[in-house]
This record gives C-alpha cells, sequence and structure tokens, in this order.
C-alpha cells in the first residue's frame, strides 16, 4: 500500500485514509459500500488503492451520460451492481424564467445553503431556461421541500423519471505539446491559456484557478501528470504526459484543454 500512497500529495491523505477505512469495511461485512458523489481524481484515487485487491470490485454512476462527479460503489465480486444502487435521482428546477436567468453557480450557491455538503450532489446541468443536477436520493425529499428559491427567485423542485429527457452536455477536449520552464501552477496556467505572468499570478491570488477541484492560492504550487487545472472565464485543461525535456532544459508537456462554450 505505501508504494501507492507515495504517489499522492500529502494533502491527500485524509481521503486515503478514509478509502482504506471503505476498503476494511467491505472486507469485513462483504458487502457493498456506497460513497456520496466523488470528483474524477477522488475516484482515480479509490481505484488506485482498491484496484489492488482482487476480491473487490470499484464502478461508479452520476445520472448523467459520462457526469463529471459522480456516485462510487466498492462491492465483493460476487455482487452485480444496477443503476438503482447507487440510489441517485435527476432533479429539475422549475422557476419563472421570462423574468430571471439563473446560472451554474446560482444553482450550486442555492443547494449548498440549504444545509447540505457538495458531496450530497452531482452535475448541475444547464440548457438554455432548462436546469438539471442529481442528488443523493437519501436526500431527495428534505432538497424538494428545502430549496425553495434561487436568490429572489421562487423555484420548484421535481424529480426526472424518464431518462430520456436529460440534457446530455458534450465536451470536447483538444490535447497540444507545449514547452515550460517550471511546473509551478502560474507558469503552466500563463502558457497555455496564453496569458501574462502576472494575469495568471493575479488569477490564482484571487482565488479563481483550481486543481483536481481544489482551489489553489499559491503561484508557486508544483504541478503533477495528471492534474486538472481550471481558471474561471478561462477553461479548463489536464496536465495528460511529461516527455521530457528541450535542449534548453524547458519541460514538454502533453496538455488536453476543453474551451468553454
Amino acid at each position: 500500500m505505501e508504494h501507492v500512497i507515495q504517489h499522492f500529495r500529502k494533502e491527500e491523505q485524509p481521503f486515503i485514509e478514509k478509502v482504506i477505512g471503505w476498503q476494511r469495511e467491505v472486507e469485513d461485512r462483504f458487502s457493498p459500500k456506497l460513497c456520496d458523489f466523488l470528483d474524477p481524481r477522488e475516484r482515480f484515487i479509490v481505484h488506485s488503492i482498491i484496484g489492488q485487491s482482487g476480491e473487490l470490485l470499484v464502478k461508479s454512476e452520476g445520472g448523467f451520460l459520462e457526469a463529471e462527479r459522480q456516485r462510487l460503489l466498492i462491492y465483493p465480486n460476487y455482487f452485480e451492481p444496477t443503476f438503482e444502487d447507487y440510489q441517485i435521482t435527476i432533479c429539475s428546477i422549475h422557476y419563472p424564467s421570462k423574468f430571471i436567468q439563473l446560472k451554474h453557480p446560482d444553482v450550486l450557491g442555492a443547494l449548498l445553503s440549504i444545509g447540505l455538503g457538495r458531496s450530497k450532489f452531482g452535475d448541475i446541468h444547464i440548457d438554455g431556461e432548462t436546469i438539471q443536477f442529481a442528488v443523493a436520493k437519501e436526500v431527495e425529499e428534505y432538497v424538494k421541500v428545502n430549496l425553495t428559491s434561487i436568490g429572489k427567485a421562487k423555484v420548484r423542485v421535481e424529480s426526472i423519471k424518464d431518462a430520456s429527457n436529460l440534457i446530455q452536455m458534450v465536451e470536447e477536449w483538444v490535447d497540444k505539446s507545449y514547452t515550460v520552464a517550471s511546473m509551478r501552477l502560474d507558469v503552466i496556467l500563463a502558457t497555455v491559456m496564453n496569458l501574462s505572468r502576472q494575469k495568471s499570478q493575479a488569477l490564482i491570488l484571487a482565488g479563481k484557478v483550481k486543481v483536481n477541484w481544489s482551489v489553489r492560492e499559491d503561484t508557486s504550487f508544483e504541478i503533477q501528470e495528471g492534474d486538472i487545472i481550471s481558471a474561471r472565464g478561462f477553461g479548463r485543461l489536464k496536465v495528460l504526459m511529461t516527455e521530457g525535456r528541450t535542449k534548453k532544459d524547458k519541460i514538454r508537456l502533453q496538455i488536453g484543454r476543453l474551451e468553454q462554450k
């Protein structure tokens, strides 16, 4: 296990310990363990740790097709999970769309304001006036009762029964090679997003940049292969691979970039 853990950052240690606890729970009880919604980095950690065990399997589901946030099921190899085992409901939000426009931060802020953590909610999809979100089934009724407004708009939450009515978000990643002087967050952000170093540092210090879904305000934060960086207003990128160094000792990177639409 130690050779797996050493590949992760120190601040990820508490989550790793939680995953090891989940693993032991399933091994002891020999019954499935359903986790809350996890982001891709968290799911990667789970697969890296529990993937070492032949008796346990891991699968995830987010409700939406190719959802970013998904509930994860850890289970003995005899068990065959179905969609119902993930306990996910997709809900829609009805509001006076003729008079107000709601955006992703508005919806997320309202969901978190009713006393539930982010882990109880999956993806939020918005297409014009239509708003849908994934929620853990165990808190579905609580959300319906307590989410009555977003900002000044009165809202009503309903569960969606027909999967054909779900909003499907299409993402297109473009891969490209870059050379950077170092693996610092501000350097990579400036290079890939075509920003000045000062602009990239200002974004980071303002709390507008996330690495693996966590806000990073340290401009010198060291980026690693596999990290996903998002900057508010500039889209998202992933460090796919380090390809060695140039003759001038710069680092050659393969980067995937998701453009904002």
